[in-house]
Order: structure tokens, then sequence, then C-alpha cells
């Protein structure tokens, strides 16, 4: 995965990025979410999130349904947060890129954001990634609306806590697996790597 995330950040400066301009990336899907979390919870908590200063969400919204229906019935109309459809892998990179701050349910984005150096609070409970956690660029914050927005808050109000979770590194590798897996696959087979290519 971090491989697949260096690919397409390196393609991604070569051109130009979509536009995003916000501070925070709001993303939920899991099926544990399903119901009270995604269709009150975690909107509402997006639309609590300012009076801090000049913070702006973007939203992926979930093509659910009843997902979508809660999103534009509580967030339509907040200048602060940008409803948006399903990002294909790129945009969501890029949107990860210009995220100060990342709220997710996803399992990928809990091993992404902390090698873009971008902290991240866990929309779960529990988490089958204990490594961003225990390393420090994550944190588990479950789906209460006030613990989401408190958390959030501390993270973009206090720098001291901010640079503690900025780790810029990754605890899932170095973006070199498939490199160190073709070369094993070359040893193996006594071919030269440049002759696999």
């Amino acid at each position: 995965m971090i491989d697949a995330l260096q690919f397409t950040t390196a393609k991604l400066e070569k051109r130009a990025r979509p536009a995003f301009d916000h501070d925070i990336l709001l993303t939920a899907h899991r099926r544990e979410n399903f119901g009270a979390p995604l269709t009150e919870n975690l909107p509402r908590a997006a639309r609590a999130m300012p009076p801090l200063p000049a913070a702006e969400s973007a939203l992926p919204v979930h093509p659910n349904p009843k997902v979508r229906a809660a999103a534009h019935r509580i967030l339509g109309g907040q200048p602060q947060i940008a409803l948006v459809e399903p990002l294909d892998y790129p945009e969501l990179v890029a949107a990860m890129l210009a995220a100060k701050l990342i709220l997710t349910d996803s399992g990928g984005i809990q091993e992404e954001a902390p090698a873009l150096g971008k902290p991240v609070l866990v929309l779960r409970a529990v988490t089958e990634r204990p490594e961003a956690v225990e390393s420090g660029g994550a944190k588990l914050v479950g789906s209460s609306r006030s613990t989401i927005v408190a958390e959030a808050s501390r993270l973009l109000l206090d720098a001291g806590h901010y640079a503690s979770m900025v780790l810029g590194h990754s605890p899932y590798g170095d973006g070199r697996a498939a490199e160190r897996i073709r070369d094993s696959v070359c040893r193996y087979l006594r071919v030269e790597a440049a002759l696999a290519l």
C-alpha cells in the first residue's frame, strides 16, 4: 500500500493536483458505522467543527442513499463543508495531501495518513491496524460527536499536540516492498532484475 501511495504521490507532483482547499478530510464507510454514526453523529461532528479558526472540511459522501440524505440534510449549505462525490485514488491522495487533519474509519487511510505526515483520528472503537495508534500517528476516537469534536479541536488548536502526531513515515513500510519482491523473485529465478522489467 505504501508503494502505491508513494507512486501516486510522485505522479501527482508531476502534474497539477486537483483543487482541494480544506483543513479536515472526513471519510466514513464501514458497516460498523452504518446507522446513527454515519447518519447523525459524524455529520453533526463535522458541522460542529467551526468555530475553529477558518477550519474547512471536505467530505466525500458515501453512495448509500440513507447516508447521502443525512449528509445533505445536516451539512448541505454549510459554507465550511464541501460535500463531494466519492474520490478516485489519485484524487483521494491529493485530498489527503491538502488536509491538515484526517478523520476516517478507512483501514487504508489509517496506513497512508501517517506516511504523509497527517494525524488521523480513527472513527472506530477498535482497529486491526494498531501500529499507527502505537506509533502515535493515529488515535481511536469512536463515533461520539463530542469526542470527535474535542479531539479534532485539540489537534487544530494545540500546535504541540499536533506536532506529536505528525510522523512523516509509515509503520507499515518504506514503499520499497515491490522492489524487494522483484529482487527476491529474480534471485530465485537467477535472472538479472534489469531483464525482469
